[in-house]
């Protein structure tokens, strides 16, 4: 990449906000939360905030990629004090130090990327688009088993007339006759020489003679479109999926942006989830717990599984179910099966036949606990 004079002019970790000793993460970070703050989308109108975001897609440009940034840093550190002049007047021709040292000019030419006085420059870098963020509500039974859905989003895209190129059907862009398709032009005043984005073209190499109708030339439209997604099996509530280029569209041939889908998860009627186990409460009798018995729990597959109670269960215990829960597959943990976690809870009948209040009274009577309709004293319980 050829340095440009906006290296030494614009300082890109302040426009991002960021420490010269920021992380990779931390950047990107950073890029990321800018660039949704100050979209168009968001602000239709504001020049202000349009000029800030193509600021910050700049600064990111170099700072985003590791050895742009690494060429940054040095270019930098360099100052234009060891260039030949202050801002404005940065010149360098490669040519005139390559017989210092044997090798002085190779180093430079690598470190600004080969930029002469003559012959040098570069066009305009691909932009990789923006990202788009976007929801999607599942209920609980499909964010467990996962599903393949489509998503239907409004957002920026390839011309559909153009197909992105911007010029009318049937004509193609020409090369800029002011840098020749270079993209860039040279400033050859004094021993350093910079290349500079051609304002003819704004760096782009090419001229469209013939504007396409439908997206004024920029080979973008905003238009309704179908994305077809597939959730995987495991997903939870709160989660983001991300889908590798189907974002928004790059810049100069650049790649597409990402779509981020936050997914939303229903809640279901019976069951709960805890990780990748499923939780479950079921309703017993006190014979049940008490004398020990084998209940029928439904999964929510809608199998049936038989859980045995041992005498003496209490209410409230926890039992498993291997094998029952959530199956998750990541590139990391592999495939995971978690479990059901049964709750058993007794059952108190809100009404009891002759029969069922003459044995529970027995019960009391033999276990010496009051029973039925027998006054007590101290605090009673109210509803």
């Amino acid at each position: 990449m050829a340095a440009q004079r906006d290296w030494f002019d614009t300082d890109y970790y302040q426009v991002l906000g960021v420490a010269k000793d920021a992380s990779q993460k931390e950047v990107t970070k950073a890029y990321r939360k800018l660039a949704r703050e100050l979209h168009p989308d968001k602000n239709p109108g504001d020049a202000a905030a349009e000029e800030r975001f193509k600021s910050v897609s700049a600064a990111y440009e170099v700072l985003g990629d590791a050895t742009k940034r690494a060429e940054y840093d040095e270019v930098r550190a360099m100052g234009p004090s060891q260039m030949g002049g202050g801002p404005g007047n940065y010149r360098f021709n490669v040519g005139d130090f390559n017989d210092v040292d044997g090798g002085l000019g190779d180093l430079l030419g690598q470190m600004f990327g080969g930029a002469r006085a003559r012959g040098g420059g570069a066009r305009r870098s691909p932009a990789r688009g923006a990202d788009i963020e976007t929801q999607l509500t599942l209920d609980f039974t499909e964010a467990v088993g996962g599903l393949t859905t489509e998503l239907h989003l409004t957002t920026d895209a390839p011309c559909s007339t153009c197909h992105g190129t911007g010029a009318r059907p049937g004509t193609t862009p020409s090369a800029c006759s002011r840098c020749g398709g270079r993209g860039a032009i040279d400033d050859n005043q004094g021993p350093f020489s910079f290349s500079s984005p051609c304002p003819a073209c704004q760096g782009a190499g090419r001229v469209i003679d013939y504007p396409c109708g439908t997206c004024s030339g920029s080979g973008i439209e905003r238009r309704p479109r179908q994305v077809k997604a597939r959730i995987p099996a495991g997903v939870s509530d709160g989660q983001t999926i991300r889908l590798k280029g189907r974002g928004g569209p790059g810049h100069n041939n650049g790649p597409a942006g990402d779509l981020l889908v936050q997914i939303r998860v229903l809640p279901h009627e019976r069951f709960g989830r805890s990780g990748t186990d499923l939780t479950l409460t079921v309703p017993v009798s006190y014979p049940q717990l008490a004398l020990g018995s084998v209940i029928d729990v439904t999964t929510l597959g809608g199998d049936t599984v038989k859980l045995r109670l041992k005498a003496g269960t209490q209410s409230g215990s926890r039992h498993r179910v291997r094998g029952h829960g959530v199956t998750t597959t990541s590139k990391r943990s592999g495939t995971v099966s978690g479990d059901l976690i049964v709750t058993v809870e007794v059952r108190i009948p809100t009404e009891l036949s002759d029969a069922e209040r003459a044995a529970i009274e027995e019960l009391a009577r033999v276990t010496g606990e009051s029973a039925g309709d027998q006054e007590t004293t101290g605090a009673r319980s109210t509803t």
